[in-house]
């Protein structure tokens, strides 16, 4: 039986004090991962969240939701109870949604509290070994022959589809889109030489390019990756406004309580910040990107209207 004490603090308590203190010793936080085992969510979250896990002496469980871009592990989240026992983990796929999907059942700005970066990953355009040497040169192949280059994608409306989309529209090509499932299948086309080019995540395609399968011609982000720093930036090569960042975030359900997201958003800086973590994320590819909850909001609003006005210049069928 409570305490007369303790039973008048948890009745004079508001219902997100209650909330904060129970949390997070009342149930495992589920975490939602809205593509298939083994994506980048997954990959990269796992390691923080397991620091994160031992943070806040709470289970950590994962759950993967794949399918339509992301959007129905997303959902999930959306409709979740905002109490810090479910959170998403999404890539930069995220942001993209409302820019392919017309019917979308959440708001990606309304339907989520930002909660923190896990890490950024550089992403490298890599093309066939036998075809190109250069980004120059493969631009300038699809020029002469408009239409003739293929580029792949993890998927309608994923971060790979809109970085190259966004390169396209840069360099003046015309081009084919091929979708595939997911990023490996991608890959494998372009070890298969049966796609022009592609953009990958520089972590998972590292050994690839290590062992000649494909080769690496440059990287997205606005800085040259630390893992590659010898990969030039589609910028630094010629290709104004191409820059695209890839990032893995985390989100709560909107009216999540604010010190609850708080706490989360210390517990993954902290995780993320952590020397030995450092050195894991950096085998993996990642680099921290620490941005306040106000912040990685502001990045969503922002990637949100940019995305959507990508989809118009790049003429990319909505569904």
């Amino acid at each position: 039986m409570l305490s007369r004490a303790v039973a008048m603090l948890l009745f004079t308590a508001t219902p997100s004090e209650v909330i904060a203190q129970s949390w997070p010793t009342k149930q495992p936080i589920k975490i939602i991962s809205p593509f298939a085992p083994g994506a980048a969510p997954e990959a990269i979250g796992r390691p923080v969240f397991d620091h994160v896990s031992k943070q806040l002496g709470q289970t950590v469980v994962w759950e993967n939701r794949a399918g339509a871009g992301g959007t129905i592990g997303a959902a999930t989240v959306a409709k979740a109870d905002p109490d810090g026992y479910t959170l998403l983990v999404n890539t930069s796929a995220h942001t993209a949604a409302p820019a392919i999907f017309a019917s979308l059942r959440y708001d990606v700005v309304k339907d989520f509290a930002s909660v923190a970066l896990v890490g950024e990953l550089p992403v490298a355009l890599i093309v066939p070994i036998t075809r190109y040497k250069t980004l120059g040169e493969m631009v300038t192949a699809g020029k002469a022959k408009p239409g003739s280059l293929t580029y792949g994608s993890a998927g309608v409306g994923s971060g790979s589809h809109f970085i190259a989309e966004k390169f396209r529209v840069s360099a003046g090509l015309e081009a084919v889109h091929v979708p595939f499932k997911g990023a490996p299948d991608m890959v494998r086309e372009i070890i298969g030489n049966r796609i022009d080019f592609a953009f990958a995540n520089l972590g998972s395609a590292l050994p690839m390019i290590e062992a000649n399968e494909v080769r690496a011609v440059a990287v997205s982000g606005k800085r040259r990756a630390a893992s590659r720093p010898e990969l030039q930036t589609t910028v630094e090569a010629g290709f104004a406004n191409s820059d695209s960042g890839f990032w893995v975030g985390t989100f709560a359900p909107a009216g999540t309580p604010a010190d609850i997201v708080q706490r989360l958003h210390r517990a993954i800086t902290a995780a993320v910040t952590d020397q030995a973590m450092k050195t894991t994320l950096a085998n993996l590819g990642a680099e921290p990107m620490l941005l306040s909850p106000s912040e990685l909001d502001a990045l969503v609003r922002a990637e949100v209207t940019g995305n959507a006005a990508l989809v118009k210049a790049a003429g990319i069928k909505v569904n």
